[in-house]
């Protein structure tokens, strides 16, 4: 572990204990590249990790136009859920120690074999999940105001706060991703809508996108993981008493909803 990697993995540790943020990573060292940053999302994750952590799961971020423009980074990042990540009911801004909150409709995919990229298709995806679900992520940054660029939201474990999922449990096999359609509402009103394809094309070569890209770091998709597949619409930001939800459909029918609810 390098010296970068523990320096400023401690730095993003006690930031997010301490609910504060810091001067973007990138501006203090102009020399960190995308692997110095993945050594330092590890080295985040293992000091969460020893406090009782467990990965349950992985994420891709940063995959639609949408999001990509709204943040000004454009190419994916990827980081890891955690068991303390997950929430079920309400979302207390303060117990997660969220900073700056904001809400992504995702689809997430629950995987019944494993991933080890590289050379992992969408059908190879598809083939190993168990199924997929309506899912709020909400991301939150460690960096002060936003202001990252890739280096910066990779350290940071690609930006991800906490998660929730819905309650339903979809079979992919027979549903046609890339034309699934979510629809967001915030406090009640029409917030936003898109569709699978605004994930790559298809959130199955999203994930698939991920087991490659962590494949080269030697690190697999598990069966029984959670992943996240990016967000369908542009983020929105949140603050306690804010409700989110989000209708999954595919054109014809409802197949899920997710919600979420900030105290």
């Amino acid at each position: 572990m390098s010296t970068k990697a523990e320096k400023h993995g401690r730095e993003l540790y006690d930031a997010l204990r301490d609910r504060r943020t810091l001067p973007p990573l990138i501006e203090r060292d102009p020399t960190l590249t995308v692997d110095d940053a993945y050594a330092i999302s590890l080295q985040f994750l293992s000091l969460r990790r020893k406090d009782g952590e467990k990965v349950v799961g992985k994420k891709i971020g940063v995959t639609s136009k949408a999001v990509q423009d709204m943040l000004g980074v454009h190419q994916p990042d990827f980081g890891f859920l955690t068991d303390w990540m997950y929430v079920e009911g309400d979302i207390s801004v303060e117990d997660k120690g969220l900073i700056a909150p904001r809400a992504e409709a995702e689809i997430a995919f629950i995987l019944k074999d494993s991933l080890n990229g590289p050379g992992i298709t969408a059908e190879q995806v598809v083939a190993a999940t168990q199924s997929i679900a309506p899912c709020f992520e909400i991301v939150d940054s460690r960096i002060t105001d936003w202001k990252i660029g890739i280096v910066d939201t990779v350290s940071d474990n690609a930006s991800c706060g906490v998660y929730v999922l819905g309650k339903e449990r979809l079979d992919p096999r027979g549903l046609d991703l890339p034309n699934l359609h979510v629809a967001v509402t915030k406090n009640g009103a029409p917030l936003s809508e898109g569709y699978g394809h605004a994930v790559q094309g298809d959130p199955a070569q999203a994930v698939a996108w991920l087991a490659n890209t962590l494949g080269a770091y030697g690190v697999t998709l598990d069966a029984g993981d959670v992943i996240l597949s990016g967000s369908l619409v542009p983020l929105a930001p949140a603050v306690a008493g804010d409700v989110f939800e989000m209708t999954l459909s595919d054109g014809q029918a409802q197949l899920g909803t997710c919600v979420a609810r900030f105290v």
